[in-house]
């Protein structure tokens, strides 16, 4: 049976990492987090960045410990020993790389309408089929496009920068201005978890890349602060360009930001790079969920025909197939902060078991080999894991009555799934 290709180095995957995080929050979602946290929505990314890096933190030790595709799944099952927690987990990790993907296609057809005036969903579908045929094609050909698409999503957010300390208002009241309190500062968390969604992701392609237990580690902290510097001063720069109502009420917000000192030839050069960017971030997060779907079914708990790897392209094609066809359904719902808000709440549940994870194997498994292990302890107690799980439950409280309903029906049709297939096929027994 073929098995996937080792072929990415450090770069290739921090790339990768960054690339994956980019497109989505600063491209897209920047406004409506400025809608709701001010002009203070910069202090809003730095505490998500916090936030973020306690749970980086933990998949860096954990993905050099156990370097496999299904990253996820693999943790889970390791620290608890439990097929059914394990699933629910990869479940909700599918379900968050396919419908970012839908999410972040929804924020390319918003960048392309305003050039052509074509439909969002249309445009939207086309460009996650397109991109499924690359990431059919190789992961090699895939890296090489995320690479040059990740460089030109981060020359646009240099020029951001450039334009607001060159051009922008700094009184330092401005970037103060904050309508709605502490509160407003707490509601565009949500929103901005979404942008630093990716980082993740980095742990499923460990089957293709070359020393994964010392790259992996050092990719998703890497990823992790060079994302957290952009968006910090990309945040800054908006605001003092442009008021934080307009930004809200933006379908292309940072193409409005570069067109307030440019005009339209700022706004052109802008929503072309956010067309860069967001397409680099669906085709990651194509990769992503292709790359879950195939490890889970080589670990024995989705169909063995979604582990079958191209004889020639050496990737998971029918895994590829079917993350394709939800993608593209799920992209038809249009609602792009609804469905951003439904995958932060899915994503901080994953977050929840992955420092406990940490934890837990700290002491089942002190003796383990740890290439990379988290700071700061209380002999084999990791403080900042811990300090993940307090986070990630207390993001939980922050979403409405309907994001929660959804959430809990995503987790209720994997058990219902589990259930149904565990009866037929049972997994064979790991040490």
């Amino acid at each position: 049976m073929a098995e996937l290709k080792r072929e990415l180095g450090l770069f290739d995957v921090t790339m990768y990492g960054i690339g994956l995080i980019l497109g989505a929050g600063i491209y897209v979602l920047i406004g409506k987090a400025a809608e709701a946290a001010g002009n203070m929505v910069w202090l809003s990314f730095i505490i998500v960045s916090v936030v973020a890096t306690f749970t980086g933190l933990s998949y860096a030790e954990l993905s050099s410990m156990y370097p496999k595709a299904a990253a996820e799944y693999v943790f889970i099952k390791k620290a608890f020993n439990s097929d059914f927690l394990a699933f629910v987990v990869g479940w909700l990790i599918v379900f968050t790389t396919t419908i970012s993907a839908s999410t972040i296609s929804l924020g390319f057809g918003g960048y392309l309408s305003g050039l052509s005036g074509l439909p969002i969903p249309l445009t939207a579908s086309l460009l996650i089929i397109a991109l499924s045929l690359v990431n059919f094609y190789g992961i090699q050909e895939s890296s090489r496009m995320n690479i040059l698409f990740t460089l030109i999503e981060v020359s646009g957010l240099v020029i951001i920068i450039y334009l607001g300390f060159a051009f922008g208002t700094h009184n330092p009241e401005i970037y103060l201005e904050n309508p709605f309190g502490f509160n407003g500062i707490l509601a565009a968390i949500p929103l901005i978890f979404f942008a630093y969604i990716g980082f993740e992701h980095i742990a499923n392609v460990a089957e293709e890349t070359k020393d994964p237990r010392k790259v992996l580690p050092r990719a998703v902290m890497l990823s992790i602060a060079v994302t957290s510097a952009l968006y910090m001063l990309v945040s800054l720069a908006a605001v003092s360009l442009i008021d934080w109502r307009a930004l809200g009420l933006s379908l292309s917000p940072l193409a409005d930001v570069a067109g307030s000192v440019l005009g339209s030839q700022g706004y052109l050069l802008l929503s072309v790079i956010a067309l860069f960017a967001t397409t680099n971030t669906v085709l990651i997060s194509l990769i992503a969920g292709s790359r879950i779907l195939y490890g889970m079914a080589e670990q024995h708990s989705l169909p063995p025909f979604l582990s079958k790897v191209h004889s020639k392209r050496r990737t998971p094609w029918l895994s590829i197939i079917s993350v394709m066809i939800i993608a593209v359904a799920l992209a038809l719902i249009e609602n792009i902060v609804i469905i951003a808000e439904i995958t932060v709440f899915t994503i901080v549940i994953t977050f929840t078991f992955v420092n406990l994870s940490l934890i837990r194997l700290r002491y089942k498994e002190p003796n383990a080999e740890r290439p990379f292990k988290v700071p700061i302890n209380v002999g084999k107690f990791p403080v900042l894991p811990f300090l993940g799980v307090i986070t990630s439950i207390a993001g939980i409280t922050q979403f409405d009555i309907y994001v929660v309903s959804v959430g809990l029906g995503v987790i209720g049709l994997a058990a219902l799934f589990f259930l149904i297939y565990s009866r037929k096929h049972v997994p064979p027994k790991h040490e």
